[in-house]
Order: structure tokens, then C-alpha cells, then sequence
């Protein structure tokens, strides 16, 4: 993305301005309205299992836990386009685009007749909700220039600190007093007046001349990614990895990927350029983050479903029992963030990987009575660790690049943080699905307790004997998502330990993507 600040303009305040506040303003709402779809839909979950299906018989876990894949998959896909569309059509003209995208497939999710077709438009909604982060960022920058950025960046870091803590909240809300489709059709008049915002106050486009788009890579890499995961969700559907659609689907999404890698050290502006990871601060870091993603993010979405369907809360519930997660991330990311400076990156992020640790083995102990209080303990412990382990990552990882490096590198970590967490969701939905299905008994003890007239079939004995089976399924799967935090503390003691020169400022202002 042209994201490089050429002259700043003579005369540009150093304070933020009412200018500047009112084109962030539009970059805000844009960024409110795709980090909270990405938490929103998580309460919702349990909710789509019955509705595409029925109490007595919910659809598979692994199944509706596609409409997070697929979402943040599109996610992944669109980030590389964003820069070449923008410099070839306009930052304002694509912004608005993307915006009516993102409300036009939100509107569909809302008429979706099966899981199907939910997942489906997802996709379509994925597409615009991915384009908004990134070209906030571009407008951001190009209105306020590089000495202004950082305090504008702070604006940009509410709505992912609020994200965690409100969508939960306001999925779970909308769905208990209206249905679930509001979660999706709020979104219709937040973008329109959106919209309507960009088109008065953003400026005038310049579209300049864009370098080459790597179609073949994006064609390599999205289908191979989304075949192999798809793959993998099959499993408990087929019942066995041996089954033609799980394996086959898993081989030639691997095939097209290592056909990607291939592919990707030949164009001059490959969709990813890999040749970043001769960078050995860079790769130690995208590898931390890939297995921290995949465990924290994949974890993250179980304990909203384990509230609802094994101690029967509603929505609204299970996502004010979730927010004090939230609230642990906001508190730590910006102590953590300002200490980025200050202290090595190596110092940060393994402290905060032991609190995800420490928060997260109290959930491998889950039953079908832990009290209420354990359990949020443990939630703000996590989210304690998570506000001190993602941003720290993203900027040790810019900071050990060149500024001309930065836009390729935001791109790489951007995706691969995405890709983790598609693939966390995917694995962490497959074991719990394998794990419940393990059990006669668990199905029907937790449909009963939505359900009157199906528990009054089933003796209270085998519900009491069914829940604590469910309750077991969702330990099991979280014993999992620990090893996997435990793991990611090896490359994370690979960081750096002693301080690091910035490499930024060496040839030219160029402000990084933030993550999404």
C-alpha cells in the first residue's frame, strides 16, 4: 500500500486538529463496526447450531464454527489486495466500497436460510470488513503525517480494546431481546451513516500509479488454505481422516500451498514476500504469533459456547461473563505497549504467555459446576496476557525492519495472524466436536436444558452424567490450547533480550498497517 508520506504538508500542526479528528472519526466507525463483527458472532455460535438445525439435533460444532473461519479466511485474502486497489482506484472511493461490501454481505447473513449459505456470505462480508483496517490506517496517515501518527494511533486502538469486551455483550443482547439476525443487520445503519461520513469528510481522491498484483499468488493461496482447513473441519462429519473428502481436500490444499511458496520468490511484489523471513527477529516473531494466534483466538471462542450449552445461560449472559477478558487486554495493552520502548521484547512477551498459562489451565479444569468467579478469574488472568503478548509482537517485528520493508512486512504479519487464527478455530472446533460425540450422553443433556419438553424424557440422572461429559469435552479441547500456549513460550525465549535499534527511520517515513 502507498502508504509513504512523501512532503508533509508546510504549516501541518503538531497538535490533533479538528480536521484530523473528523476524517479519524471515519476511520473509527468503520473499525468499530469490523472488530466487533469479528466477537460479535462468537456468542452466537450455539445459537446457529439449533437454528440450521434443530434442539434434538444441533449441527456440528466444527460446521457452524465456519462462519468465524471463513470470515477472518476472507480477511486474510483481502489485506494484499488492499494496497494495490487503493493506489489504482482512491483510498476514499475504495473505503466506501468496501464499507457497502461489508453491510451488503452483513444484510445477506441476515436472510441466510441455511449454515450454508451463512457461511457463504460471510465470505462476502469478510471481503469489505478486511479492507477497513488497512485503509483507515492509509487515510489516517496521509491526513495527519508521521509526526502525528503515534497519537493517532491511540484513537485507532479503542475499538480493539472495546471489541473484546462489547461485542460479546452486544451479540448476546441482541440476540436474547430481538434474533439472532440483528447481530448482523445493525450493521445497516452504522454503515450507511458511515457511508454518508466518508463521502463529506474524507478528501478527494488521487489515485496514482499502482505496481503489479500477484493474481496467481492469491489464486494459489486462498484455495489452498481454505481446501486444507475444510479438510480438517470434515473430520468429525466423516468420522475418520482416511474418508476421500477429508483427505483429498487436505492434499490438494497442500499441494496449491506449496505451490504458493514456490511461486511467491519469483514476482518482483509477491502477494507475500517471503523473503522477509531471512530476517531472524521477524521469523522468530511470526512464528510466536502464529501459535499463540491459533491457541489464544481458537480457545477463545469455546468458553462463550460451554456457558450456553452446559450451564444454560442465555446469550446475554455468557457474554457478560466473558467481558472480564476484555477488560484484562485493555488494562495490559497499553502498560505493555508503552514499555516497548523502554524494555526488550523478549521480556514482555514470554511474562505475558505465563498468564495466559496460568489463566488458561484453570480452564482445563472446567466441569458442570466450577463456580462463576473461578472461571472469570481466569478469563481476566488471559486476557491480562493477551494485552501483553499481540501488539508487543506486531512492533519488535516492524521495529527490526527498513522503512521500505514495512508495508511487505505488515502484510505477512497481518495474514499470518489471521491465518492462525483460522486455523485455531478450525482445530479447536474438530476436537471438541470429537470429543462430544465420544459421549451418548452429552448431546442430549445439553439440548434438554433449552429444551423443557425433550428433559422431561431423559432422567435427571443421565443430564446430570450428560453435562458433566460436555463439561469434560470442553477441558479436554482446552488441555490442547494450553500445550500450544506452552509451546509458543520456546520461540518466544528466542526473542530479543537486550534493546533494539529501530531500523524505521533509515530511508523513509512509511507507517506500518496495524493488525486487524
Amino acid at each position: 500500500m502507498s502508504t509513504d508520506s512523501k512532503v508533509e504538508p508546510a504549516g501541518l500542526p503538531d497538535h490533533i486538529d479538528r480536521a484530523v479528528l473528523k476524517i479519524a472519526g471515519v476511520v473509527v466507525i468503520g473499525a468499530i463496526m469490523s472488530i466487533l463483527d469479528i466477537t460479535v458472532v462468537n456468542v452466537a455460535l450455539p445459537t446457529f447450531q439449533t437454528v440450521f438445525g434443530s434442539p434434538a439435533h444441533p449441527i456440528a460444532y466444527s460446521t457452524v464454527a465456519w462462519s468465524v473461519t471463513a470470515y477472518t479466511l476472507a480477511l486474510a485474502t483481502v489485506i494484499p489486495l488492499t494496497g494495490w486497489a487503493a493506489d489504482r482506484f482512491g483510498t476514499k472511493r475504495l473505503y466506501m466500497t468496501a464499507i457497502a461490501l461489508f453491510v451488503t454481505g452483513s444484510v445477506l447473513c441476515a436472510t441466510a436460510w441455511s449454515i450454508g449459505a451463512l457461511i457463504g456470505f460471510r465470505v462476502l462480508q469478510g471481503l469489505g470488513g478486511g479492507m477497513l483496517m488497512p485503509l483507515g490506517m492509509t487515510i489516517m496517515t496521509r491526513a495527519a503525517g508521521p509526526r502525528r501518527i503515534g497519537r493517532l494511533m491511540a484513537i485507532l486502538g479503542v475499538p480493539m480494546l472495546l471489541g473484546p469486551i462489547l461485542g460479546p455483550i452486544l451479540g448476546g443482547w441482541l440476540i436474547q431481546v430481538a434474533s439472532w439476525h440483528w447481530i448482523f443487520l445493525i450493521n445497516a445503519p452504522i454503515g450507511l451513516i458511515a457511508i454518508l461520513y466518508a463521502w463529506r469528510a474524507l478528501p478527494r481522491d488521487t489515485p496514482e500509479p499502482s505496481e503489479s498484483f500477484d493474481f496467481l499468488g492469491m489464486a494459489l493461496m486462498s484455495p489452498g488454505l481454505a481446501l486444507f482447513l475444510f479438510g480438517v473441519s470434515s473430520i468429525p462429519t466423516e468420522g475418520s481422516a482416511s474418508a476421500p473428502r477429508v483427505w483429498i481436500s487436505m492434499l490438494l490444499g497442500a499441494a496449491l500451498m506449496v505451490a504458493f511458496v514456490f511461486h511467491s520468490f519469483r514476482p518482483e511484489h509477491p502477494l507475500l514476500d517471503l523473503r522477509l523471513f531471512r530476517n531472524r527477529n521477524l521469523t522468530i516473531t511470526i512464528i510466536t504469533m502464529f501459535l499463540f494466534a491459533a491457541a489464544f483466538f481458537g480457545g477463545l471462542l469455546l468458553v462463550p459456547t460451554y456457558l450456553q450449552e452446559v450451564r444454560g445461560e442465555s446469550t446475554l449472559h455468557a457474554g457478560l461473563l466473558i467481558a472480564p477478558q476484555g477488560i484484562g487486554a485493555m488494562l495490559t495493552m497499553p502498560l505493555a505497549g508503552s514499555q516497548v520502548d523502554k524494555r526488550p521484547i523478549g521480556r514482555i512477551v514470554p511474562v505475558g504467555l505465563v498468564f495466559i498459562l496460568i489463566g488458561m489451565f484453570g480452564l482445563t479444569q472446567l466441569t458442570a459446576t466450577t463456580p462463576y468467579p473461578v472461571i472469570i478469574t481466569e478469563l481476566f488472568v488471559m486476557g491480562l496476557g493477551m494485552g501483553a503478548t499481540m501488539m508487543p509482537l506486531f512492533t519488535s517485528a516492524l521495529k527490526t525492519l527498513k522503512a521500505h520493508e514495512v508495508a511487505r512486512g505488515s502484510t505477512l504479519l497481518n495474514i499470518n495472524q489471521q491465518i492462525a487464527s483460522s486455523v485455531g478455530v478450525a482445530v479447536m472446533s474438530v476436537l471438541l466436536t470429537n470429543h462430544l460425540q465420544a459421549s451418548k450422553l452429552a448431546g442430549p443433556a445439553m439440548a434438554s436444558l433449552h429444551d423443557p419438553a425433550l428433559a422431561a424424557k431423559i432422567p435427571a440422572a443421565a443430564i446430570v452424567k450428560g453435562l458433566e461429559d460436555a463439561a469434560r469435552a470442553f477441558a479436554q479441547t482446552y488441555w490442547v490450547a494450553w500445550a500450544m500456549v506452552l509451546l509458543t513460550l520456546i520461540p518466544a525465549l528466542m526473542l530479543p533480550r537486550k534493546h533494539e535499534e529501530t531500523h524505521l527511520l533509515d530511508d523513509e517515513d512509511i507507517p506500518p498497517v496495524t493488525i486487524h
